[in-house]
């Protein structure tokens, strides 16, 4: 839960719902008593004004005590995110807009790595398919490394750029 209450769209639209639900049920229950109250001491109350009236003024009780349970549930999660720790910030160095690039250090390739033809030596794919294509029943060529050398080419780790 990095997130904080405030951009949090869940946590706004608890708190608005609530208010919203809580005025609803205050307007049922203040308008509904309000005619109620004027009508029974005027002495023209019918009985859909009064038995329809308590009806609607415990709706509105229902629907008033639902937001003030939302609005509750908001404070409690404010204070519950209150408890929780904030993560610590992360220290970001500044950029030294300044300072020369370091240039990058070549890697120094040894006689072994150079020889032509063998599979661990080159790093272009042409020269490794171009030893491959040639027929088996042809004579070992000049350029092909000898047995020693081939066994510790494959020891040695190849260079990549």
């Amino acid at each position: 839960m990095n997130i904080s209450l405030t951009r949090s769209i869940g946590f706004w639209l608890l708190l608005v719902v609530s208010l919203a639900t809580t005025a609803v049920g205050g307007w049922l229950i203040s308008g509904q008593i309000g005619t109620m109250t004027t009508t029974l001491l005027d002495g023209t109350a019918t009985g859909v004004e009064v038995y329809v009236g308590q009806s609607l003024v415990v709706v509105g009780a229902g629907v008033l005590a639902a937001g003030i349970v939302g609005i509750l549930l908001t404070l409690g999660l404010v204070a519950a995110r209150s408890l929780v720790p904030a993560p610590a910030p992360a220290v970001v160095e500044a950029i030294d807009w300044t300072a020369e690039p370091e240039e990058k250090a070549t890697p120094v390739e040894t006689a072994s790595t150079t020889v032509e033809g063998s599979v661990g030596a080159t790093h272009d794919a042409e020269p490794a398919a171009a030893a491959d294509a040639e027929p088996a029943d042809a004579e070992p060529s000049d350029t092909e490394p000898s047995d020693t050398e081939a066994e510790s080419e494959e020891t040695t780790p190849a260079v990549t750029r």
